[in-house]
């Protein structure tokens, strides 16, 4: 049998303010009624403070990832982040974080998918280890988008949340457990749906070229969303064919967790049965990519994610890009 990436262990990290509807209502004019219904959210968690951050997310859950592996960080040969709102625009927050493990054997380097950060991130790592490059990774998904959030457009700014997410990964010969099979997608025309202007070197902040620009999230929600009930959908077809499997072979299925009507559609589409779904959505926002790790670690927790399982994951962000994971747990 070939040599498999195997998911060893899950950590996670929020941060501990938690920011309800209620409260959202004292910010702009929205009501807690109208954001459920919309999006199944209810509250979501904030970072607070100098100290919390992406980088500080990121460490807490990759130092609980270890923990439960059971592993010496000098054993890490890759650190892979899968981040849009990294500490810095450089050096990466992978950087950061291999430091902060002190995992001096590691390289590593983040990965710009938006809220498909993960699923782009496991894919590239994994892909490294089945190739025999490395043998042992630290995947994370992390985003901190309140930070980015304009809190005066009451479009966006009930959205999103922080929160991160990491995976140990091991090569391991003659198991059927791992990452299965994995489908990335991409269309840049869609670039304008969502993003953010200034920051980069083509709208630097401070400059002229920069005025009148957008300098916070901006997402245009109607397109967004109907660009993200097709794609869901047909992510998941497309990596169910690519491995040979069927919807009704699928454990649990784990989306990113950006608006409960998205995830119900693609989980009909899908013949999927609420049992199998997981969302942990009305906790927690949209978390971009720690969205999708931070839901294995609960599920996991939970125990409705056991070894061996088969889980089903998918994404979609900004870019736009979009992609799904079948992992034998």
């Amino acid at each position: 049998m070939s040599r498999r990436a195997v998911i060893q262990s899950i950590g996670h990290a929020v941060p501990t303010k938690v920011l309800t509807n209620k409260d959202i209502e004292k910010i702009v004019d929205t009501s807690d009624e109208w954001i459920v219904q919309r999006t199944g959210i209810r509250e979501r968690r904030v970072c607070d403070g100098p100290v919390e951050c992406t980088g500080w997310l990121a460490l807490q859950a990759s130092q609980e990832a270890i923990a439960r592996a059971g592993i010496d960080p000098m054993e890490i040969e890759l650190v892979l982040c899968g981040t849009v709102s990294g500490d810095y625009i450089w050096p990466s927050t992978a950087c950061m974080v291999q430091d902060g493990i002190g995992a001096k054997n590691a390289g590593a380097f983040d990965v710009s998918a938006a809220c498909a950060g993960f699923i782009y991130a496991l894919s590239n790592a994994a892909a490294m280890v089945e190739s025999g490059q490395v043998n042992t990774a630290l995947v994370i998904g992390v985003d901190s988008l309140s930070k980015q959030v304009n809190w005066e457009d009451r479009s966006t700014c009930i959205l999103f949340g922080d929160a991160g997410g990491a995976v140990i990964i091991r090569a391991e010969e003659n198991t059927d457990r791992g990452l299965l099979g994995t489908v990335l997608l991409s269309d840049g025309s869609g670039a304008r749906f969502i993003c953010i202007d200034v920051g980069g070197s083509r709208y630097p902040f401070g400059s002229p070229q920069a005025v009148g620009k957008r300098e916070k999230i901006t997402m245009m929600g109607s397109e967004v969303y109907r660009f993200a009930i097709q794609a869901m959908g047909d992510a998941c077809l497309k990596v169910l064919d690519k491995v040979g499997m069927t919807s009704d072979q699928i454990d649990l299925f784990v989306p990113h967790q950006a608006n409960l009507r998205i995830i119900e559609s693609a989980a009909k589409r899908l013949n999927l049965p609420p049992e199998k779904v997981f969302l942990n959505v009305q906790k927690y926002g949209n978390t971009s990519g720690g969205s999708i790790p931070l839901a294995l670690y609960e599920a996991e927790i939970e125990g409705k994610l056991k070894k061996g399982m088969t889980v089903m994951t998918v994404g979609f962000g900004a870019g736009l890009v979009w992609g799904a994971n079948i992992i034998r747990w």
